[in-house]
């Protein structure tokens, strides 16, 4: 597949065009139809909602609120009235708005006018739901409202359809993402091309599937949340999965390969992990389904897609871009480099290497301070508490919030949120007494009853986020209701936040089962080991509970919200745990994929645990450590998208992506693995006859041919010695098959010399190691005749010739 797109780059490159932009129109033309379907059957409120929505059907409009303050006087001076009611007036009259209760129509909109006169509030009801309202309309709402302030008399509007007017422009939480993405890349490659890469990746891959999510919107219901999150995750592994494979190309034309196989080559390896990766995290999406929660459905089809889509362009589009580029991909010092020099053998050197050895001698040390500082970071998911946000969490500065404090100063915290208990049988009056008498009430309300249903909105004393309240709802329907022998039921807003918080919170512990269980047996299969499996996924909860710490300190607690400019602190949103954990599990095999599956392929050809891990860590460091820095300038860009659990969901998924990376995937798994030794990679030889094969990052280059009886045999012979020139004496040299089957072994003599025997032509794996000086892999191509090998032992770096 990957060579005929490189073949045929210019059909590939028009193909993703034309889908680009045909969805594009189409997605264009057929508008939006997200819908939040938050569907809880079986519970308290879902049984409200649907008696109210039989007696009450008129519902349909989104209703959202004008609210005025005057600092002296009452609002119902003549001063306050005519700046306020001509506004009112002609808010009514625009097309859209369906009717404008005012607290000037007679004694019914008295009730709308604070106790000390101060503070009033005017409900626009609208013709259409929130996100089906054009923004224009509420554009005008908002100003016509706002026009009529005078100093000493502040307006201010709320309501979900005002909440999207506010919300930063379309898009820039994306661009800001791909501009820093654009400067780390650079940094990493020094080349402008290949910088361009990934980034055209993830713009094609992100692209048709946020197009093709918004499509289906019009056939299945899809919540607004889901484009945000499928945006925020499609570019976080459309630029990565591009990375890794740019840089296995990169890695294949400075040893000297052609463009074409070259890109063949990055494809048939780091390509075949990112089908792997990008499998992974769809399961670990899936996973969602297990909690059998509608609104999530949507969230799982919209993300889902988008990492399919972008799996896509990064096994398809990018060797047809690699194509148009050929070895421009380079920086212009690679290329002369090479064309002065010639191929080079690729070290991994430097701090990679450093860091590396280092692990391989402290491993308990490292391990111990990297628990210790993901148990710091844990501490605070003790005190999470899952819950609903509000515009009472917006920032200071929006209009939303000042709306919302000043019905909370005028009417009571409770106004904000109130309770609907929805009474269908039994002595409402007595019911609507015995509320009155609760402690916790600010206010008690029966509205006229309709069709034998009586709707009874209290109004709690405390906030809608509030612990408080959460035990009023409790104390109404465990004890208030029935003892007053009412057929009553406690619904609203509220109380809908905290049954969809219940209902998470019971199904959580089975959708992590599911998910653990998923990626423990896709790694079982992939690297034919337990211990492999069972530390990622012990290290993935380690990741989910630090990163759940850091959310609860800055939206819970309110450690440097305000710096943020993430508003005000408040419960986690109940639906934020299944979803963060779904992404972040997929992420975190990511990782671990690309890290095991090169110790994997070193412990296959020299059965030296050390020596894999060592190697393993040093070549995929660096390249990991990039892509999460990646990530994370992604998903912090989505605190400007204005959507506070888009918000959340960035803050918390780049504090786990760095934790994850730069914590427990370069520190801690290493340094297990190095304490384990060769336990790594046993599996039970029933299970292993048992489990299917597959084969998640194969050997470049195919196993040797079988040597023909009585055809040509050779050697490879030459020199060990140190850095400084001096003979290694009494080194160990193996030759080996690709595929990690002993063919000779010798010890170099006192001048360095060594020889080994060849049976046939054929690549092969050359490796020499000495106690004192360390070791070195690297592959040899043998021909029929004898092939020269000096090897330099220079034992502070990780030779990665063999890759």
């Amino acid at each position: 597949m990957a060579r005929w797109c490189y073949r045929h780059r210019l059909v590939v490159l028009l193909l993703w065009a034309g889908a680009l932009c045909g969805l594009g129109l189409s997605a264009s033309a057929a508008g939006t139809d997200y819908a939040n379907v938050f569907s809880l059957p079986d519970t308290d409120s879902k049984r409200a909602y649907d008696t109210l929505a039989t007696a009450f059907p008129d519902t349909s409009g989104d209703t959202d609120t004008v609210v005025w303050r005057t600092d002296g006087g009452s609002v119902r001076d003549s001063a306050v009235r005519d700046r306020v009611e001509p506004a009112l007036d002609r808010i009514a009259a625009m097309p859209g708005v369906g009717a404008v209760g005012s607290p000037y129509a007679g004694a019914r909109g008295a009730a709308q006018i604070s106790a000390d006169g101060t503070i009033a509030y005017a409900q626009v009801t609208f013709t259409r739901r929130a996100d089906e309202i054009p923004k224009r309309l509420v554009q005008d709402v908002v100003d016509t409202a706002r026009d009529a302030r005078r100093d000493g008399l502040d307006v201010e509007v709320g309501g979900q359809a005002v909440q999207r007017v506010q919300e930063p422009p379309g898009g820039l939480a994306e661009m800001v993402g791909l501009a820093a993405a654009a400067v780390v890349l650079f940094l990493a490659f020094g080349s402008l091309f290949a910088m361009l890469l990934p980034l055209a990746v993830a713009v094609f891959g992100v692209g048709t599937g946020l197009f093709t999510t918004q499509l289906l919107s019009h056939v299945t219901d899809i919540p607004d949340l889901a484009p945000l999150l499928a945006s925020l995750i499609g570019l976080g592994v459309g630029i990565d999965y591009a990375l890794f494979i740019v840089t296995r190309h990169r890695r294949g034309l400075l040893r000297g390969l052609d463009p074409e196989e070259s890109a063949l080559v990055a494809l048939n390896t780091s390509g075949r992990a990112v089908l792997f990766a990008g499998g992974t995290v769809c399961v670990a999406l899936a996973g969602m389904l297990v909690t059998g929660l509608r609104f999530l459905d949507g969230v799982v089809i919209g993300t889902s897609l988008t990492v399919v889509l972008s799996v896509l362009a990064a096994t398809t589009l990018l060797p047809a871009l690699l194509g148009f580029l050929g070895p421009r991909v380079l920086s212009r010092a690679q290329r002369r480099r090479l064309a002065a020099h010639g191929p080079e053998p690729e070290r991994a050197s430097g701090l990679a290497a450093r860091w590396s050895a280092g692990v391989q001698r402290r491993p308990r040390r490292i391990a111990l301070l990297a628990l210790a500082a993901m148990a710091v970071l844990a501490l605070p998911v003790l005190s999470l508490r899952l819950g609903a946000t509000d515009q009472g969490n917006d920032d200071a500065s929006t209009t939303t919030r000042k709306a919302y404090d000043l019905l909370a100063e005028g009417f009571g915290p409770g106004f904000n949120g109130p309770l609907q208990v929805v009474s269908s049988g039994g002595d409402s009056a007595a019911l609507v007494k015995d509320i009155e008498a609760v402690e916790g009430v600010a206010r008690v309300t029966a509205l006229p009853p309709s069709g034998g249903v009586t709707l009874i909105q209290v109004v709690p004393a405390t906030s809608p986020q509030s612990q408080r309240t959460d035990e009023l709802i409790d104390t109404l329907r465990e004890r208030v209701i029935p003892q007053a022998g009412a057929d009553a039921h406690v619904g609203g807003v509220t109380a809908v936040s905290k049954d969809f918080a219940t209902v998470t919170g019971d199904r959580l512990p089975l959708f992590v089962l599911t998910i653990v269980g998923l990626g423990f047996l896709l790694l079982l299969i992939a690297f034919r080991s337990l211990l492999v499996p069972l530390t990622a996924a012990v290290m993935n909860l380690l990741a989910a509970a630090a990163s759940f710490g850091v959310l609860v300190a800055i939206f819970q607690w309110g450690w440097g919200i305000e710096l943020l400019g993430l508003g005000k602190e408040g419960p986690i949103n109940a639906f934020l745990p299944v979803i963060m954990l779904s992404l972040l599990f997929g992420l975190s095999m990511d990782y671990q994929v690309f890290l095991v599956s090169r110790m994997h392929e070193e412990w296959v050809h020299t059965r030296d645990n050390a020596r894999a891990v060592r190697v393993g860590l040093a070549e995929t460091s660096r390249v990991i450590n990039s892509a999460a820095l990646i990530m994370v300038c992604v998903f912090l860009a989505f605190v400007l998208s204005g959507d506070g659990s888009a918000a959340t969901a960035g803050v918390g998924l780049a504090a786990a992506v760095a934790l994850d990376a730069f914590i427990l995937r370069t520190a801690l798994v290493p340094a297990a693995m190095h304490l384990f030794g060769a336990a790594n990679w046993w599996l039970p030889g029933r299970l292993d006859r048992r489990l299917p094969h597959l084969a998640v990052e194969p050997a470049e280059e195919p196993e040797p041919p079988a040597a023909v009886p009585g055809g040509p045999a050779s050697v490879v012979h030459g020199f060990v010695r140190t850095d400084d020139g001096d003979p290694v004496d009494g080194a160990s040299v193996t030759l080996m098959s690709r595929g990690g089957r002993q063919l000779d072994r010798v010890a170099s003599l006192a001048d360095g010399s060594y020889i080994v025997s060849v049976p046939g032509p054929g690549a092969y794996l050359l490796a020499v190691t000495s106690a004192a000086h360390g070791s070195v892999a690297r592959h040899v191509l043998v021909t029929d005749e004898p092939l020269v090998q000096d090897v330099e032992l220079t034992g502070d770096e990780v030779d990665s010739a063999a890759r």
